[in-house]
Parts: structure tokens; C-alpha cells; sequence
């Protein structure tokens, strides 16, 4: 290593690197699809595990907010409390919602259709139960953090949430496609 001049210690370096580049290069686009879909929701995952730690607890977050919204809002501490409750929720809901998003991707990308399909229940139900399951495990998880508290309501809330997100899918698929057989009927 010592005896090396720069030049090969650089090329040694790109060939650590080239093996990685050449295993991305040997994925056609439907695997390469396949592993951008799994990694998003694999780091949406994370994202919901830091949440769950004391970090996102009530009372870390209300150190945040509550400077913020009383400062835009001249919000006082009585009102407030009200307010944390619903952001907290509402982040719930976001964040299980875009969690059934990203399954539905990645699940869409795993087992493909027979017909070019943009939507099956089978690809929704999957998403749906799988961030039910993440729900049970993340309240599960908080019951035992001492500054967290596991509710099956949020869990019921998260659910209803990742239903709600296979819906808005569904809808918006349905409308797309609708889009696209009137444009064609117009240009016949």
C-alpha cells in the first residue's frame, strides 16, 4: 500500500466502486424498477421506526410546535394542546398513507399482472394489510417506551389511513384511465 504510486491507489479505488456499477448495469428496467420501489418503501419504514422511538414522543414534539404556532398564531398553551393532538394524528395518517402508497409500488413491481393492469385488489390488499401490520408493530413497539404509549386506536387510525390511500389509488387510476379511453373516442 505504501509502495504504491497515486495513480494506482485511484484506479484501485474505482474498481472498489466498479463492481457496484456493473451490477446496477446488469438489472434490466422492470428489476431496476423493483429495487427503486422496495428502497423507497424500505426507508419510509425507517422513517416510521425513528418516529416511534421517544424522538416524536408528545412531549418532543410540543417543544417544536408550540414555539412555532405560537409564534405565527399567538397560540396559547390551553389551545395548543388541542392542536398537538390533531397534528399528531394527522401525521399519522399521512405517514401510514404514503407507507400503503409506497407497498402498493413496491407489491405492483413484485408480482406483476397478467393484463397490463394499473391497479388489482390483490396488489391493494397486500399494501393495505402490510401497513396494518406495521401500525401493530410501531404501537406495539411504543408501549414499551416509558415516554411513548401504544393505542389501538392508532392502529385503527393507520389502517384507515393506508385504506383510504388503496382508494384515493383506485380513484385516480380509474379517472386516468377514463381520460385516456374518452381521448381516444374523440380521435376516432
Amino acid at each position: 500500500m505504501w509502495g504504491k504510486p497515486p495513480l494506482r491507489q485511484a484506479q484501485g479505488r474505482l474498481s472498489a466502486v466498479r463492481p457496484i456499477a456493473c451490477w446496477l448495469c446488469l438489472l434490466n428496467t422492470d428489476r431496476l424498477n423493483l429495487l427503486k420501489a422496495w428502497i423507497a418503501a424500505i426507508l419510509w419504514l425507517i422513517v416510521i421506526a425513528i418516529e416511534s422511538t421517544n424522538l416524536a414522543s408528545a412531549t418532543n414534539t410540543s417543544r417544536i410546535l408550540y414555539p412555532l404556532l405560537h409564534f405565527i398564531f399567538g397560540l396559547d398553551r390551553a389551545h395548543f394542546e388541542q392542536w398537538h393532538f390533531f397534528i399528531r394524528k394527522g401525521g399519522h395518517v399521512v405517514g401510514y398513507a404514503i407507507l400503503s402508497i409506497l407497498l402498493f409500488r413496491a407489491w405492483r413491481a413484485t408480482l406483476p399482472a397478467m393484463r397490463n393492469v394499473r391497479w388489482t385488489p390483490r396488489w391493494a390488499t397486500i399494501a393495505i394489510l402490510g401497513t396494518a401490520f406495521v401500525a401493530s408493530l410501531d404501537e406495539w413497539h411504543q408501549s414499551f417506551i416509558p415516554s411513548r404509549t401504544g393505542r389501538w386506536q392508532d392502529v385503527v387510525l393507520d389502517s384507515c389511513a393506508g385504506i383510504a390511500a388503496q382508494i384515493l389509488i383506485f380513484l385516480w387510476w380509474k379517472s386516468l384511465g377514463k381520460g385516456t379511453a374518452s381521448s381516444r373516442a374523440a380521435r376516432a
